[in-house]
Order: C-alpha cells, then structure tokens, then sequence
C-alpha cells in the first residue's frame, strides 16, 4: 500500500530530552529510573548522543525499550510492559531446507576516543505507529569506578 501522507515541508521534528546531561551511575549500574516518553503516531525516532568520559577507558553502553501500552493498566496479565530493543539477522535460505533465523536483545556500546565530549547519533529507529512509550537505559561500561557524563536527545518524527 503506498504512503499518501501529505509531505508538510514545515514539520519540525519533536525533540525530547530522554537523559538529561549527568553522571552515569556508579559501579556499572543501570540507570535506576529512565525517563518514559509517549511517541504513539510517531513514524521514527534518532538518538543524540553526547559523552564525556572521566576516566581513560570510558565508555557506555545504553538499551531501548519500548512499550506497545499506553499505560501500566493495558498490560494484560502476564503480559511485559517493557520490551528491550533486539536485532535480527535472517538465516541463509537454501532451498529444501528450514532457514535458522538469529534474534536477541540489544545492547549498544560506545567507547570514548579522547576526554573531550563526544557526540555520536543512533538511528534512525523505525517506529512505524506501532509503539506507544520508549524508554532508554544507560551504564557506565569503560571505568566503572569513574562513571562518565551522558547526555541523550531523541528527536521523533
């Protein structure tokens, strides 16, 4: 089915402050509360990444999650309400034979060049209006005993 959204050359994308710029947690924690932001009717999403490590060797790792639920109470039981991010990678496909397909959570790695900040840019993560809430995780995985600075912007388009 063809896309026959009309193109709005005016669109300014969302931008939405996912981790506000602080120390990563101590000892190669997670984050202990990640900020939660809606994105339903929301087509694709890009991180804005800025890292400033402490320590020589820092470095960080970060996991989305998403939600298909708009609330807690929508959750059906035994249901998740959150679902990390995962990659798939497709089997060879050989003919007479079943393909064996690859498919695992993801957890994403970034490993500070030089001890000035540092900006990098995921994505872009297709969305496709299917997803209600996201949420993004971070560690310090480099220096633990150092835990950088990390700062995340999403923008939503």
């Amino acid at each position: 089915m063809a896309d026959t959204r009309i193109f709005n050359p005016n669109f300014i994308p969302l931008l939405v402050n996912a981790r506000v710029s602080a120390a990563l947690p101590a000892a190669g924690a997670w984050d202990a509360a990640p900020v939660e932001f809606p994105v339903c009717g929301m087509s694709n999403m890009t991180l804005h990444r800025v890292y400033t490590r402490d320590a020589v060797g820092g470095a960080y790792d970060f996991q989305i999650f998403y939600s298909p639920y708009s609330v807690v109470g929508l959750v059906p039981a035994g249901g998740a309400e959150w679902v990390a991010m995962d990659l798939y990678e497709a089997g060879l496909v050989i003919a007479g034979a079943d393909a064996a397909s690859l498919d695992q959570r993801e957890t994403v790695t970034y490993t500070s060049q030089g001890a000035a900040a540092e900006a990098a840019v995921f994505g872009v993560i297709e969305l496709r209006q299917t997803i209600e809430r996201v949420r993004i995780r971070a560690r310090e995985s480099g220096a633990v005993g150092d835990p950088g600075t990390l700062q995340i912007q999403v923008t939503l388009g």
